[in-house]
């Protein structure tokens, strides 16, 4: 099958009409419809579908005389909220796009390759990125991701066990994880880098250090028609403070900073709210650079908030050191696309990846295809037909050299 009937036969799955956007969130109607959708794939091309302890998928091209040094590429099929159709999917679809492209040559690996959808890569849901393969390779305590809570308060235990899947079994692979010798990620570059040099795909070179924190300014409710300026406690005034001082400290340092996500409480349009509860995500081309970042963020909210009687509190909900991926993988992908015809620059992300967290554990690697219009996490995010083509030809180069071995 070629790549544009594969992705027409996934992109209708949790597509929100009203935004154009995807809402394909961990362990609900569109998430069981991505994973039918996986293994169908999968069965179709005579690939063994499996789910490992954390929820992630397999797909096996086995090898009858040999189970180890196994082959992986993939990505994940969530979404952030009305995120775009290309983040996550394209490496999910390229990866059987390739296999195609591969079994269509005759090519006979002569060890396992596998394709893989990591499960709550982004953490729209729990908020926890990557969480399937931080389960996977042991990065979290089963205990603290079972207790993991959606916007709704339901744990990631409860989740799991109504998706048919059983919660009390998740935690790292050890043996899995011994199994793979390399794994490489496909992903849509989420920038516009190889769009300014003309390169249709790029290899990458390492994931800047970042991380999410919760900012929690409690203040007083009262009214918002009787309740003077010098009366208030109001914490929407040292959030907003906070926000203007995080652009300012992260441009200051040549990283980024960002407030993505708010809630007031009680949310009365006529009220002053009780309480602001913020998340920043904050990345920098390395870990002191960052942290000088958000102290500096920090200090800004602690000082906002004491000028106007509110407490607030700062808590790190997840962090991924700087990756640098192998270079002895990274330099062989590099010699194989040049052998191929393609140029494929080196380039650094400040986006996390699966690929990020399983670095920890074994050879990793990605690829990145041209995003023209460099916009991610939005239904604007693209990528043209070709440069998906050339993406599926640069991979399929990729597993023949690495599982042809």
């Amino acid at each position: 099958m070629s790549f544009a009937a594969l992705w027409d036969s996934l992109l209708p799955v949790g597509r929100h009409a009203p935004t154009g956007g995807y809402r394909r969130y961990s362990w609900t109607e569109a998430d069981a419809a991505c994973r039918a959708w996986f293994t169908e794939t999968a069965q179709e091309r005579g690939l063994r579908a499996s789910c490992d302890r954390a929820g992630n998928l397999w797909a096996w091209w086995d090898h009858p005389r040999s189970a180890r040094g196994a082959i992986v590429t993939g990505s994940h099929l969530d979404s952030v909220p009305d995120g775009g159709a290309f983040d996550g999917p394209l490496g999910v679809v390229s990866a059987f796009a390739a296999i195609d492209l591969l079994m269509a040559g005759g090519f006979v690996p002569v060890r396992p390759i596998a394709v893989a959808a990591f499960c709550e890569e982004e953490g729209a849901r729990f908020g926890l990125a990557c969480l399937g393969t931080r389960l996977l390779t042991g990065a979290i305590e089963p205990e603290a991701a079972r207790e993991l809570r959606d916007g709704s308060g339901v744990s990631l235990a409860n989740a799991m066990t109504a998706a048919g899947l059983d919660a009390g079994r998740i935690g790292s692979d050890p043996e899995l994880l011994a199994s793979i010798s390399a794994f490489v990620e496909l992903h849509v570059e989420q920038g516009s880098a190889l769009d300014g040099i003309g390169a249709a795909v790029g290899i990458g070179e390492s994931i800047w250090p970042h991380g999410r924190w919760r900012l929690d300014f409690l203040g007083r409710p009262d009214h918002a028609g009787t309740t003077r300026f010098a009366d208030r406690r109001d914490p929407m005034l040292p959030y907003a403070a906070t926000v203007l001082a995080a652009r300012q400290a992260a441009a200051g340092h040549g990283a980024l900073a960002t407030f993505g996500k708010v809630t007031a409480e009680p949310g009365g349009a006529n009220a002053i709210c009780s309480a602001v509860r913020a998340w920043l995500d904050a990345r920098a081309p390395d870990e002191a650079t960052l942290q000088r970042v958000l102290d500096q963020i920090s200090s800004a909210a602690r000082n906002a908030a004491s000028e106007h009687g509110v407490a607030v509190s700062v808590r790190r909900e997840s962090f991924s050191p700087l990756v640098a991926f192998d270079a002895g993988l990274r330099d062989r992908l590099a010699a194989t696309l040049r052998a191929r015809g393609f140029a494929a620059p080196l380039l650094p992300t400040g986006a996390g990846h699966d690929a990020g967290v399983l670095a920890a554990r074994l050879p990793t690697a990605m690829l990145f295809v041209r995003n023209p219009s460099g916009v991610s996490h939005s239904p604007a995010e693209r990528a043209d037909p070709a440069d998906c083509e050339a993406g599926v030809v640069a991979l399929a180069a990729v597993l023949e050299d690495l599982g042809g071995q």
